[in-house]
């Protein structure tokens, strides 16, 4: 039975409450970075808990869909190709959305093109964020607000808020699911004691600072083994890194692991050192010990670690200029780097 109500939370927009045992299909959408897509697995989780039967996609950008390989109730993962033929894959996943007659879309992207995927998509009801461009088309929208010093809201509370009130209640803990290969893989870096430090990031605001990352290793005892991770691209930085370093039991291993291979060497791992970046939610995603570096962004935006062992380290200095936006920039705006540069390393010590 479908029945047209107001969501007071979306303003003048309706949409249609499908009674629970019509509900046989989801798609859940989020086509952004690495770190974005496990922030949306408690949307999936909370989506099986409640509808255990049902059918659950997930539409990610090509390059991520290693991280469910294995995953036990996600029933198809769709991929779009963003960096080859952009608008004709776009298409592509557009034509099979809509031959899959879903019953609910749920879309966690904020942009144009997965506004469209929605609005397309043929489903019972859609649901977004009201920074869609679209989203006035959407069955139902819901407010996406962090404000510049950040209202302490987690992005996982405001990706679950998409369900509706029903899933206020839901666990907000991110969920990845390394394989029995994954952890076979990566058993023979486990035999020493070892900790694992993830240096880069996209934003070099995000970054903590290549020689506090040397300082910080530095301090590290011999008999504990040090993997440095990251992707191909940050071989460069971690080779230096160890170089500069000198300690005799490092590793560098950038390029080397699958993302779940990654998240299955971190869980059992002494402490995880990372900044504000994806490592940093790979992490929270298998439960592992987390100290966060938080430099020109700060957990109060929404995206710190949800480990049950987890601490943040930042600046201690009272920066007017901090944060100086939502998101990193390619270079401090102020030309100090002060939030970066003054981190404590003995901060990150003490955690091991």
């Amino acid at each position: 039975m479908c029945v047209r109500t107001q969501c007071p939370a979306a303003g003048n927009v309706y949409f249609c409450n499908m009674e629970k045992n019509s509900i046989q299909s989801f798609l859940v959408i989020q086509t952004a970075s690495i770190g974005d897509v496990v922030l949306v697995t408690p949307v999936l989780e909370a989506l099986h808990d409640k509808y255990p039967a049902a059918r659950i996609d997930l539409l990610i950008r090509k390059g991520f869909e290693s991280l469910f390989y294995g995953h036990p109730f996600l029933n198809n993962v769709l991929v779009w190709d963003k960096k080859k033929e952009k608008y004709k894959n776009l298409y592509r996943i557009i034509t099979e959305v809509r031959s899959s007659h879903y019953d609910l879309v749920v879309n966690v992207q904020r942009f144009f093109t997965s506004g469209l995927v929605t609005i397309f998509s043929g489903a019972k009801e859609t649901v977004g964020f009201d920074k869609n461009p679209l989203s006035l088309f959407f069955s139902r929208r819901m407010p996406h607000i962090i404000s510049q010093t950040g209202n302490g809201q987690h992005e996982t509370d405001r990706n679950l808020s998409l369900l509706g009130p029903a899933f206020s209640n839901a666990d907000r803990q991110l969920k990845l699911y390394p394989t029995k290969e994954d952890f076979a893989r990566t058993s023979a870096l486990k035999t020493n004691p070892y900790i694992c430090i993830a240096p880069a990031s996209l934003w070099f605001t995000k970054q903590l600072p290549e020689a506090l990352w040397v300082e910080f290793i530095k301090k590290v005892p011999k008999h504990i083994h040090v993997y440095l991770l990251g992707s191909a691209a940050d071989k460069s930085l971690c080779q230096r890194i160890i170089e500069n370093a000198g300690h005799p039991n490092a590793m560098e291993l950038s390029g080397r692991l699958s993302l779940l291979e990654s998240a299955a060497l971190m869980r059992d791992a002494l402490m995880n050192y990372v900044n504000d970046s994806a490592p940093l939610h790979l992490c929270s995603a298998v439960n592992a010990k987390t100290t966060a570096v938080f430099c020109s962004t700060v957990p109060n935006f929404g995206f710190g670690p949800l480990s049950d062992d987890a601490v943040v380290v930042e600046t201690t200095e009272p920066l007017a200029c901090r944060p100086c936006g939502l998101h990193g920039h390619t270079s401090c705006p102020e030309k100090h780097f002060i939030c970066g540069n003054s981190i404590n390393t003995n901060l990150m010590i003490n955690r091991l």
